[in-house]
């Protein structure tokens, strides 16, 4: 164990408050694709780019061709959390952590066991009519052909995610500022810190125990108190 992990350690034995805010990376380690790592959807051939087809205009344009895109790689239902996921979960059951907020929309940190979950882009599980807003779990649109429809009016069904171009849920974003800024440890994880208004509410945190956990550097990596690179997996692992 490195110091600044054992570092680490210390301060979440000596921690009640903790709150975790990740990103991407955190779900890379169970096989869910990266937007911006070397070999993430960034990187593939498509005919437009990712950050177009994830686009609410996109989305009302060329809504099967949205589909298509999402089902074959937003919809990654057979991954599993791994061991930053199940860390997480263990210390929220021990009454140490106050809550998650990710940026991550694949629903794992629940599928871990934890309940506190802020999901500032929402989540592939959450989908539902437009028009009459009945419900659909992630398994519905998979298994659709074309632009999904509601069962009872025949409405398109769309995903209760935040596309590009749509603003974030004021009550999750809420939820968020008040749970960072009670945090006694902020642990930031597998993200760029480049993605706004989500990046930015790290500036709510009033403690002075801010760890930055990534496999490359980040714009924010002066501000943190602690710094580790390096798979938050295999780091989590060694925590107690």
């Amino acid at each position: 164990m490195t110091e600044a992990q054992s570092t680490l350690k210390t301060w979440v034995e000596e921690s009640s408050r903790i709150v975790f805010f990740g990103g991407a990376g955190v779900s890379t380690e169970s096989g869910i694709p990266d937007f911006r790592s070397v070999d993430g959807l960034y990187h593939q051939q498509y005919d437009y780019p990712p950050e177009t087809i994830l686009s609410h205009t996109f989305y009302r344009k060329k809504t099967e061709e949205f589909y298509r895109f999402y089902r074959a790689k937003m919809l990654a239902l057979d991954a599993k959390p791994n061991a930053a996921h199940q860390k997480l979960a263990e210390w929220e059951a021990k009454g140490k952590l106050l809550a998650i907020v990710t940026q991550n929309i694949d629903g794992l940190h629940q599928a871990a066991g934890s309940k506190k979950v802020y999901e500032l882009h929402g989540s592939v599980h959450r989908n539902y009519c437009e028009h009459c807003h009945a419900l659909y779990d992630a398994r519905y649109i998979l298994d659709s052909k074309g632009v999904p429809v509601c069962e009872k009016c025949g409405g398109p069904v769309k995903p209760d995610v935040v596309l590009y171009e749509e603003g974030l849920d004021m009550a999750t974003m809420q939820g968020a500022t008040a749970a960072i800024s009670s945090a006694d440890l902020l642990i930031i994880g597998g993200t760029s810190l480049t993605v706004y208004p989500a990046a930015g509410l790290i500036d709510y945190y009033q403690g002075h125990r801010l760890v930055l956990i990534n496999k490359s550097v980040t714009p924010l990596d002066s501000r943190a108190d602690l710094l580790l690179q390096g798979s938050i997996g295999e780091i989590f692992s060694q925590l107690s």
